[in-house]
C-alpha cells in the first residue's frame, strides 16, 4: 500500500472514510427505494393522485423476495467479475454508474421502465456491494486489531444511508408521488459516485487487479488450496447458513412488516399519520445510537476472557433479533381483538432486530475478509452477500406463506425456529472454530 494511502485519521486510514461515504449514499439509493417497493406495489393503479400497480400482498411480496435476492446473488458474478479482470477498485465505480442509471430509470412512470430499473440497480448493487466491502478489509494488514472497529465505523455509514433514505425518499413517494421517491434515490447515488471519484487518491495501491501479471496470476490464482484454506472455506459456507435464516427474518422488514405497518398499524401521532414507510428508519436509527454500546460490550465480554469468536456473536444475534418477532406476535393479537395495533409493537420489534443485527452483520462481514484466501476474496465476499440474498428469498416466501397461514403463526415459528438453529450453532462451536485454524486470533488487544 502506497503512503498516500496510508494517511490516516482518528486513527484509520483516509481511505475508509472514503469508502464509508460512497456507501452511505449506495445504501441511501437502495433504502429509499426498499421503503417504497412493495407499498408502491400495493397501491391502487385507479388512485387518481398516486397510482401503484394495484397489486395484491401475495405478489408485491414474491416481487420483493425475487427482487431483494438477485440484488445480493448478483454479488457472485460482481465478485468473479473484479477478482479475474478488472479488480475491486473500477467494479466499484462500474457499479456505482449502474446504480445511478437503474435508480433514474424508475423516475420515470411506466411498467418497462420499473422493470429495467430494477435490473440495472440489481447489477450495480452485484459490482459494487461485495467490493467495496472487500476494499474495507484490504485497507488494514494481517493482525491489525483496528481491522473490526475499522468495518463497525463503516457500518455506521451504510446505517446513516439507510436512516434517511426511508425519511426523505419514503416521505417524497408516499405523499406526493412514487417516482419523485425512485428519483430521490438517484440524487443520492450521484452524490456517492462523487465522492469515490475524488478519493482515488486515498485508495491508491487498495482493490487494484492483481492478474495482470501473468506470473502472479500463476503463482496465486491458480495456487491450489491448501488444507487449512479448505477447511476455513468450510466453515465459511457453514456460516452462510446461519446468515440465510437470520435475514430471511430480519427482511422481512422491508416486506411483510412494512405492509403490517401500512395496513394493520394505528400510525396516528398528534393529529398526522405517520407514512408507513418512515418505519424502515426505525432499524437505522437504532443501529447509529445503539452501535457504540453493543461494541464496548463485546470488548469488555473479550477482555473477561468469554467466548467472543464472530460465529458466538452471529448465533446470539440471530436469538437476539428471532426473539424480535415475539412483539409482532402481540401485535397480531392486539389486530385481532381490536382491529389495528400500536406503532409501539414495531418499534420494540425493531430495537430487537437491531440488537441482534449488530451483534451479527458487522463481524460476519469482518470473518469473511479473515478467512477468505486471497485470490478468492472478493468471490467469498460475493458468496456471502448471495446468502444474504437467499435468506431474502426466504424473506418473501415467508412473507407469501403469512397470507394464507396467519401473521401470529408466522411470527410466533420464526421465533421459534431462529432459536433453536442458534443454540444448536451454539452446541457445535468448539469443532467449527477449529476449522478457523486460528484466523481470529491473529487479532490481538494491547
Amino acid at each position: 500500500m502506497s503512503q498516500v494511502a496510508q494517511k490516516e485519521l482518528g486513527g484509520h486510514p483516509m481511505g475508509l472514510y472514503i469508502l464509508f461515504f460512497t456507501e452511505l449514499w449506495e445504501r441511501f439509493s437502495y433504502y429509499g427505494m426498499r421503503a417504497l417497493f412493495v407499498l408502491f406495489l400495493v397501491a391502487e393503479s385507479t388512485d387518481p393522485s398516486n397510482p401503484g400497480f394495484g397489486w395484491t400482498n401475495s405478489q408485491a411480496l414474491a416481487l420483493y423476495g425475487w427482487y431483494t435476492m438477485l440484488v445480493y446473488v448478483a454479488s457472485i458474478p460482481g465478485g468473479w467479475l473484479a477478482d479475474r479482470f478488472i479488480g475491486q477498485k473500477k467494479a466499484v465505480m462500474l457499479g456505482g454508474w449502474l446504480l445511478v442509471a437503474g435508480h433514474g430509470v424508475l423516475a420515470f412512470n411506466s411498467e418497462f421502465s420499473f422493470y429495467l430499473g430494477c435490473f440495472l440497480v440489481i447489477c450495480g448493487v452485484g459490482c459494487l456491494k461485495p467490493n467495496i466491502s472487500s476494499m474495507v478489509g484490504s485497507l488494514y494488514k494481517p493482525g491489525d486489531e483496528r481491522r473490526d472497529k475499522g468495518f463497525y465505523i463503516f457500518y455506521i455509514g451504510i446505517n446513516l444511508g439507510a436512516l434517511l433514505a426511508p425519511i426523505l425518499c419514503g416521505w417524497v413517494g408516499e405523499k406526493y408521488n412514487w417516482h419523485y421517491g425512485f428519483g430521490l434515490a438517484a440524487i443520492g447515488m450521484v452524490i456517492g459516485q462523487i465522492v469515490y471519484m475524488w478519493g482515488q487518491k486515498y485508495l491508491e495501491g487498495v482493490g487494484d487487479f492483481i492478474g495482470t501479471d501473468k506470473n502472479v496470476e500463476q503463482g496465486l490464482m491458480d495456487k491450489p488450496l491448501t488444507l487449512i484454506e479448505k477447511d476455513r472455506i468450510k466453515v465459511m459456507l457453514l456460516s452462510f447458513l446461519l446468515i440465510i435464516i437470520f435475514w430471511g427474518a430480519f427482511e422481512q422488514a422491508g416486506g411483510l412488516m412494512n405492509l403490517y405497518a401500512k395496513q394493520k398499524t394505528n400510525r396516528m401521532f398528534m393529529g398526522t399519520e405517520i407514512p408507513a414507510s418512515i418505519f424502515q428508519s426505525v432499524n437505522s436509527f437504532f443501529i447509529i445510537t445503539l452501535a457504540t454500546a453493543v461494541g464496548a460490550f463485546w470488548y469488555k465480554w473479550k477482555l473477561k476472557g468469554r467466548e467472543s469468536s464472530s460465529l458466538f456473536k452471529i448465533a446470539i444475534g440471530t436469538i437476539i433479533m428471532g426473539l424480535g418477532f415475539s412483539f409482532m406476535a402481540a401485535a397480531s393479537i392486539e389486530y385481532e381483538n381490536s382491529g389495528s395495533s400500536a406503532m409501539y409493537w414495531l418499534i420494540l420489534a425493531y430495537l430487537l432486530h437491531t440488537i441482534g443485527e449488530l451483534c451479527a452483520s458487522p463481524v460476519s462481514l469482518s470473518f469473511i475478509t479473515k478467512l477468505a484466501p486471497v485470490k478468492y476474496a472478493s468471490l467469498m465476499m460475493g458468496t456471502y452477500f448471495a446468502a444474504t440474498g437467499f435468506g431474502n428469498k426466504l424473506a418473501g416466501l415467508i412473507g407469501e406463506w403469512a397470507q394464507n397461514a396467519g401473521e401470529l403463526q408466522i411470527f410466533i415459528g420464526i421465533t421459534i425456529f431462529t432459536v433453536l438453529v442458534s443454540l444448536i450453532v451454539i452446541a457445535f462451536l468448539k469443532p467449527l472454530k477449529r476449522l478457523t485454524h486460528g484466523a481470529e486470533d491473529l487479532v490481538m488487544e494491547k
